[in-house]
């Protein structure tokens, strides 16, 4: 044994990054963490790959017990935690004894918490990956959250403790609960028109607390179409933002009816509704640390934008961004 599950907080699952890829078409999606930023920089903070099986635990966080030394590292949301009752530090790893417990409470700033252990997390892959799909009851630990009395299997590593990361290598934190979220135009941006475009980018859009890794839901105003979403043979169906079904990309902001929903990591694979922008993955450290009733601000950049973002934060995560010596 290595670890053992004393309380599994409110959604605390396996992850690993990029999560399963080459299944979508079989209905299963990636999975993987949301705020794949933070989750590298825990595994390279522990000696491990950037995309080894770790946690991610959202808003309220998991109480876990020891079986074995090992070295740990925390980022993301903090969640006020405490090795057998003292404060634990994020962005820096840790060591751990056997015997000791570590405690997570509910974030207090930001929502996800990643935990990486040194050797990573060993349960079996599922199609190719260690991400829980929870919906599926696929990958992970049997496909489910973390609950009490489950036990975490580590794999073998020699990392040592006091590891830490140069300035400038960690997320950012937002400025009051208002996130500037990019977006990519398409794939069904020609279904909107322009004066609705124009106010998709000027509007202050709301979280919805009724969102999950399926789905961020978002309030505000109305949308307004072009001819194509109204004048359309009937196959199409009968609102604006329906069409004939088609594949959604991870990401993409759908639309249904009126309610923009951005499609997250553990999203259906296609559908009969229009997605006019889509949220590039440079972005999703964002919507992974953003909490409900915050605020988002959309900016529409180009795809090469987007990928030089991609390619800037994935140099971030590898041991350049680590302190010389740590």
């Amino acid at each position: 044994m290595a670890v053992t599950v004393i309380k599994g907080g409110l959604e605390t699952t396996v992850q690993d990054y990029p999560g399963r890829k080459g299944a979508f078409g079989m209905g299963f999606p990636p999975s993987g963490p949301i705020d794949h930023w933070s989750f590298r920089l825990a595994n390279v903070l522990v000696g491990n790959a950037p995309g080894a099986a770790a946690l991610e635990c959202a808003f309220i966080g998991p109480t876990l017990r020891f079986e074995r030394d090992t070295v740990v590292a925390l980022t993301g949301a903090d969640m006020r935690a405490t090795l057998d009752g003292a404060a634990v530090p994020l962005w820096e790893s840790i060591g751990v004894k056997a015997g000791q417990t570590l405690a997570l409470g509910s974030a207090v700033t930001g929502a996800r918490t990643y935990i990486a252990f040194a050797g990573g997390i060993d349960v079996a892959p599922f199609l190719g990956s260690r991400a829980t799909f929870v919906i599926g009851a696929c990958g992970g630990l049997d496909g489910v959250a973390l609950k009490e009395g489950q036990t975490i299997p580590l794999g073998s590593s020699d990392a040592a403790p006091g590891r830490r990361l140069k300035e400038g290598a960690r997320p950012p934190a937002p400025a009051g609960g208002v996130w500037e979220i990019e977006v990519v135009a398409g794939p069904n941006d020609d279904w909107i028109d322009e004066a609705g475009q124009q106010r998709f980018l000027a509007t202050d859009w709301t979280l919805s607390p009724k969102s999950n890794r399926v789905g961020f839901r978002l309030d505000g105003p109305d949308w307004t179409f072009t001819p194509k979403a109204t004048d359309k043979a009937p196959e199409n169906g009968e609102h604006p933002s329906n069409v004939i079904d088609h594949g959604y990309p991870i990401g993409a902001i759908n639309l249904c009816g009126q309610t923009p929903i951005i499609l997250m990591v553990d999203t259906l694979t296609l559908g009969g509704f229009i997605n006019p922008y889509t949220v590039p993955t440079c972005a999703w450290w964002k919507l992974g640390q953003s909490r409900p009733n915050e605020t988002y601000r959309f900016r529409q950049i180009s795809v090469a934008e987007a990928q030089a973002e991609r390619r800037r934060i994935a140099a971030l995560c590898t041991e350049e961004s680590l302190v010389s010596g740590g």
